[in-house]
């Protein structure tokens, strides 16, 4: 079905509206974007979507709303925004129009529904503390989004439009950035459990390139490996295995002689002729070659027993 306007309310705006227009001016990329509180636009019509207001959610009529009793809500009792809507009915098409493909749309299509998309239903529903984001809670992305609405004193007709249309440029970029990265960690994926069936019982894992593994290596349940390495540019990555996502523990640390150290100095304090670089936190040390980089990661593994 083509639609030829996309209607959302007039005045302040938050992140909710503004991410729903993202994927929908994305969709429909020739209908006109309509803010408006006048009644003969907020009339359900086939030639149009109806979204973060009008007081009624019916998809088969094409609105949108999640403002009136009773109020949508997820499978598991949490409240949608007009973006949870227009992602839950919408999101799929969004991404095939993004050339994601589709043996992987249902995994993306969740991940950003649980990563990004929820959040921000919660939080424009006041079920969550914008406080849980602490001293960095002004630069959650809906305050960012936000802080395009004008200055209180800036009455000109057109202010709220304006301010509307600079957040949506920058919604713009940030939701096909985070679509883009998930569709890459499965291309990632793929190879990483690759690289894990070649590796056998080896406790180290050479990647072909650097890319996204911590979460293939706990999928595959590789508790074996202790440190990546792969080509980095011109020279070669040697790394640890974070914990997890929240924390910058890892399964085991580069050896703490190399803590800080540079070319001829790591080169005195590891034997490796070629060694180049080593993190002051232990986590990725660099190498000239692939042989020095293999040979450090024998080292590191040895430093543990």
């Amino acid at each position: 079905m083509t639609f030829i306007h996309l209607v959302t309310h007039s005045g302040g705006f938050h992140a909710d509206e503004v991410l729903s227009s993202v994927i929908l001016t994305r969709l429909f990329p020739e209908a006109k974007l309509v803010r408006s509180r006048d009644e003969a636009w907020l009339t359900p019509a086939a030639d149009r979507i109806i979204y973060d207001v009008g007081r009624a959610y019916d998809a088969g009529a094409g609105i949108f709303d999640h403002h009136q009793k009773p109020n949508p809500l997820r499978p598991d009792g949490q409240p949608y925004s007009s973006f949870g809507l227009i992602w839950a009915h919408f999101g799929r098409d969004y991404l095939r129009a993004l050339d994601v493909p589709q043996a992987r749309a249902d995994a993306i299509h969740a991940a950003f529904d649980a990563d990004f998309v929820l959040p921000v239903d919660l939080l424009d529903n006041g079920a969550m503390d914008p406080g849980v984001a602490g001293p960095l809670s002004k630069l959650t992305l809906p305050n960012l989004l936000e802080s395009f609405k004008p200055d209180f004193d800036d009455r000109s007709p057109e202010a709220d439009d304006r301010g509307f249309h600079r957040a949506l440029a920058v919604a713009r970029g940030l939701v096909e950035a985070e679509i883009a990265r998930l569709a890459a960690k499965y291309r990632a994926e793929t190879l990483v459990l690759d690289a894990i069936e070649a590796a056998g019982a080896a406790r180290i894992l050479e990647l072909p390139m650097g890319m996204p593994f911590r979460s293939a290596i706990e999928a595959a349940g590789a508790d074996h490996l202790l440190f990546v390495v792969h080509p980095r540019g011109a020279d070669w990555a040697l790394t640890t295995i974070r914990l997890g996502a929240d924390t910058f523990e890892s399964r085991a640390d580069l050896p703490e002689a190399w803590a800080g150290l540079t070319d001829t100095a790591l080169e005195a304090a590891s034997g490796v002729k070629g060694a180049k670089f080593c993190h002051n936190g232990r986590f990725i040390a660099v190498a000239d070659s692939r042989e020095a980089i293999l040979r450090m990661a024998a080292l590191a593994l040895e430093a543990l027993e």
